[in-house]
């Protein structure tokens, strides 16, 4: 009997899809809810002013930005150690990925700096009081 030889063939993977184009009434309708919560909600939330131990970061800032089809909620953090590599540094905590059809999926950044997606599907309002409400999108 003959035994039978494998044989590896390369087969390429399907082109990815091009993601949507955000509609600029969208972008300015993110962009203007999201500030507000940014305002009422996450900047008296966890602002709270220098420590007084002088070694431990503390936030000075939270803000947003769009970068193509992701909308970014940030945090600034100051470092007033005499150690301290920069005075400040800046980290993303929540992503919020357009889907189209005004629908996004929401991430928060994990400790080991990847994404980890959570929640799929969303509109803008339930996006929002996700990273209100939810640990998962602590500064």
């Amino acid at each position: 009997m003959a035994k039978k030889r494998k044989i590896w063939v390369w087969m390429p993977s399907k082109p990815k899809q091009p993601k949507p184009a955000v509609p600029d009434h969208l972008r300015e309708a993110v962009t203007s809810k999201a500030n507000e919560l940014v305002q009422n909600h996450l900047k008296p939330d966890h602002i709270k002013g220098p420590p007084t131990n002088p070694e431990m970061n503390y936030i000075v800032d939270i803000w947003t930005r769009w970068y193509r089809s992701y909308f970014y909620f940030c945090a600034t953090y100051a470092s007033p150690s005499p150690n301290a590599l920069s005075p400040t540094f800046e980290i993303r905590f929540a992503r919020m990925a357009y889907l189209g059809n005004e629908r996004f999926n929401l991430a928060y950044m994990r400790y080991t700096g990847n994404w980890n997606e959570i929640y799929h599907n969303l509109s803008v309002e339930e996006c929002l009081t996700a990273i209100r409400d939810e640990p998962h999108f602590l500064p």
